[in-house]
């Protein structure tokens, strides 16, 4: 166990936390440090119904000799697009062919899926948004008129499409895999009462869907306003800036953020870090 994890830090705090991918390894780094948490995952990820339209992106990808870029949104979208291959048994083709091209990843997690592959990114966007892709692909020059991008979730992300067809490149895209309801609508309920009550000492937020469900619910049963009031009256903490945009947007001030790398371990060192000083 690591010596931070175990330090405290958090004793007595309660945290609500939506995640669902790795629910466990989040709750089990605030615990370790002493908080008492509440699941409630909000979202499950799941394959895209249509795997006969992901199989045909993979072909074409793998057969397209105009394809020579490919901008890959998140880890989870390339972990799937492997996993798809596999089953369709043109996994070594997929390895083969992103050896070939450049991979411009949104921020790090991409990365670690292609390190699944021996391969790694060519262009790491460092600003892990719409915006941040687009600015970084400011600076590079393409050669054909075509180019290849994984998508997230069911959104379409049309700011980025549409940059890309100003700059003369038609996206030939793929959404690899769907976001679905977790949590009953009780459960969730049930965590929109206690933020209304000021059970919760925080809540922390690790995707865009999670948000979208919890003030999709609220809206539904004539509970946004007491949601508003609980988020208000706790500590927001969001993944990395992607999230915290859409708080932002959503009208929801956040709190804590990781400084630079955004994954699990330091969202729970920035709770850890902020906690203590809201105390009484």
């Amino acid at each position: 166990m690591n010596d931070q994890d175990s330090a405290g830090g958090l004793a007595g705090r309660f945290i609500a936390l939506p995640e669902t991918r790795q629910l466990d390894v989040l709750a089990g780094l605030l615990e370790r440090r002493g908080a008492k948490v509440l699941r409630c995952p909000l979202v499950a990820i799941l394959d895209a119904p249509d795997q006969g339209r992901v199989t045909a992106w993979l072909h074409r990808f793998i057969e397209d000799e105009a394809l020579h870029d490919l901008i890959v949104l998140t880890g989870e979208g390339m972990r799937r697009l492997i996993a798809a291959s596999d089953r369709a048994g043109l996994r070594e083709a997929f390895a083969r062919r992103l050896g070939q091209v450049r991979k411009i990843t949104r921020g790090p997690k991409p990365g670690g899926a292609l390190r699944d592959l021996g391969l790694a990114s060519d262009v790491v966007v460092q600003l892990a948004t719409t915006a941040g892709v687009i600015a970084a692909l400011e600076g590079l020059q393409f050669d054909t008129g075509y180019i290849a991008l994984q998508l997230y979730g069911e959104e379409p992300n049309l700011p980025l499409q549409n940059y890309l067809r100003g700059r003369g490149l038609e996206p030939v895209a793929v959404s690899p895999y769907i976001y679905a309801d977790s949590s009953d609508e009780r459960r969730v309920l049930d965590l929109i009462d206690r933020l209304a009550q000021g059970e919760m000492d925080a809540i922390a937020f690790t995707s865009r869907t999670q948000i979208q469900r919890l003030f999709g619910v609220a809206r539904a049963h004539a509970r946004e306003a007491g949601l508003r009031e609980g988020l208000a009256g706790s500590i927001v903490a969001a993944v990395g800036p992607v999230v915290a945009n859409y708080l932002a947007e959503m009208g929801v001030r956040v709190d804590v953020m990781p400084d630079e790398r955004f994954f699990m371990r330091p969202l729970a060192d920035a709770l850890a870090a902020r906690m203590p000083a809201q105390k009484a």
